[in-house]
């Protein structure tokens, strides 16, 4: 499914935690990597004039034996250009099934990355995004991925609104049953927004019909694969709902579309997946609509 993938990196502190992280794409099938550098024309004129250009390759070597320590086959490359155009472009390209970005960091010139470069290339993305959380480490200031959420197929978050970009997701899901992932949640929200007021009689169908669906496509997983299936059925606000299962639960990889019912209106007001991929403690994969 995952075959080949691209990592993009800024080869700051917060890529080494990155980099360090991806033994567990192996699972899902993943054998070759692209270590991807992307420099601006000004970052590649602000290298040329420093001593940052050696420390840079080194870096970029350094990373490159990290994946390859991983099991993978990886090839590292810098481009030049906007990392948030370049990555999608060389992913289309070479038609590469998977990208993983990361949610925070800073470039060894100094501009901000990791975050801002994450958005856009999700927002613009025609293929699945890993965004890999990277937090600091208050005691001594140190980047990490939390503890154990590289092992993603150990507990996997399925969260649907029944969409059809929830539907084109769910197919990656029947593969990672099927390639042995462990276990996994069926989760759907019941938007408070929508219900309240006018339709809160109506809850309890709203239940019995949802619950069924999730029902059914338990069944298809359980022919999948041998992964314990479970189904969660929430109500309340979608994005508060689905970061209180990731923690409650102990998600390790959280696989939902990029866009729910309301795609119009999310790519103005900020959708509920990207608002998950801000707040989320385990990694999250996110499946753009078919185009």
């Amino acid at each position: 499914m995952f075959s080949r993938f691209i990592v993009a990196t800024d080869l700051s502190n917060a890529s080494y935690a990155i980099v360090g992280s991806l033994s567990g794409l192996k699972a899902f099938g993943a054998r070759q990597c692209l270590l991807l550098n992307c420099l601006s024309l000004a970052e590649s004129t602000a290298m040329a004039l420093s001593l940052s250009y050696g420390i840079q390759e080194s870096s970029l070597k350094k990373q490159k034996r990290m994946l390859e320590e991983q099991g993978f086959i990886v090839v590292a490359q810098t481009v030049l250009g906007f990392a948030k155009s370049e990555i999608n472009r060389v992913a289309k390209e070479h038609n590469y099934p998977l990208i993983v970005v990361g949610s925070r960091g800073h470039t060894l010139v100094g501009t901000d990355l990791l975050g801002g470069v994450a958005s856009a290339v999700i927002h613009h993305a025609i293929t699945p995004v890993l965004v890999l959380p990277v937090r600091v480490r208050e005691s001594d200031g140190e980047f990490l991925i939390r503890a154990g959420r590289s092992d993603f197929s150990e507990h996997i978050l399925f969260c649907t609104d029944f969409s059809e970009n929830a539907k084109h997701a769910f197919t990656y899901l029947q593969q990672m049953v099927a390639d042995r992932a462990k276990r996994v949640t069926l989760l759907h929200v019941q938007d408070r927004n929508r219900i309240e007021p006018h339709l809160t009689h109506r809850l309890e169908e709203f239940n019995e019909t949802d619950r069924a669906r999730l029902e059914e496509l338990k069944k298809i997983l359980e022919a999948r694969g041998p992964a314990r299936v479970d189904i969660e059925l929430a109500y309340g606000f979608p994005f508060s709902e689905i970061v209180r299962s990731i923690r409650d639960l102990d998600v390790r990889l959280v696989l939902m579309g990029s866009q729910g019912r309301g795609f119009i209106k999310e790519l103005f007001l900020g959708s509920v997946s990207h608002n998950v991929v801000r707040h989320s403690e385990a990694a999250v994969l996110l499946v753009p609509a078919k185009r």
